[in-house]
């Protein structure tokens, strides 16, 4: 696999989402290894059961691949690091130069890649799973204001609030880029009709809420998507969502 010689367009004015399933056959799954690093092979042989497996194949397989949609760089030749709370980023001597961002999670079924230019961006997906624990899980992870709304929904609709809620504040953490280092009761948000939702931020997480924006979505029946990117000039980026099919076609 090649990288493309014409480079898709990606201008600083948009945030483009590739989607993909988290199944592969042997013989993909032998094509997708034929690109990771040393210790990419490594992580995939550490996971115990082959759902793990496959879906860490696919994620990094997945990141090489549309990385070299925008950048004429072979999906092989892509070298990654990880900052000091984990989160994985183009390396030092291959960034330089370039100005793409990305941020991938996935959940049962469902990986969701997203990548942008000259802005910290942040993305998390959840499946709409039931929860035994969800009131001790929102009472250490929400706000009592984010708490309080939960309670006075009808049963019924608690578990998608839930997760809407849970994957907002993910994004945002992931978007700062500094992990569980963030507090979650340190900020609250506040969700919309429209899609968009708003930050309110404690003081002492030294951040101030105008320099996010937030969506959310559902990018197939039982999901919810959540992403926050940093502004740039005030500016609101257009969102286009792709689905891929590794090694096979891709779907706008």
């Amino acid at each position: 696999m090649t990288a493309d010689r014409r480079p898709m367009a990606l201008s600083k004015a948009e945030i483009h989402l590739w989607l993909s399933g988290d199944r592969v056959d042997s013989d993909k799954a032998a094509r997708c290894r034929s690109l990771l690093s040393v210790d990419e092979k490594q992580r995939e042989a550490r996971f115990v059961f082959e759902r793990d497996r496959a879906r860490h194949l696919l994620t990094r397989t997945l990141v090489r691949a549309v990385l070299s949609r925008y950048e004429a760089v072979d999906p092989a030749d892509w070298v990654f690091s990880t900052t000091a709370y984990g989160r994985p980023e183009i390396a030092g001597s291959m960034a330089r130069g370039r100005d793409l961002c990305f941020n991938v999670s996935h959940t049962a079924g469902l990986i969701v890649l997203g990548v942008t230019r000259g802005r910290a961006l942040g993305i998390d997906v959840e499946y709409l799973q039931p929860l035994a624990d969800l009131w001790g899980i929102a009472e250490h992870a929400f706000t009592p204001a984010e708490v309080a709304e939960l309670a006075g929904l009808p049963a019924e609709l608690r578990l998608e609030r839930f997760f809407q809620h849970w994957t907002l504040k993910e994004s945002y953490i992931k978007a700062r880029g500094m992990g569980v280092s963030i507090p979650l009761q340190g900020f609250g948000v506040q969700l919309a009709q429209d899609g968009l939702a708003k930050l309110d931020i404690a003081p002492q997480l030294s951040d101030q809420s105008s320099r996010w924006q937030l969506w959310q979505t559902s990018p197939a029946p039982g999901y919810v998507l959540a992403i926050c990117a940093e502004r740039v000039q005030q500016q609101s980026p257009t969102i286009v969502a792709r689905r891929l099919v590794v090694f096979d076609r891709e779907e706008i």
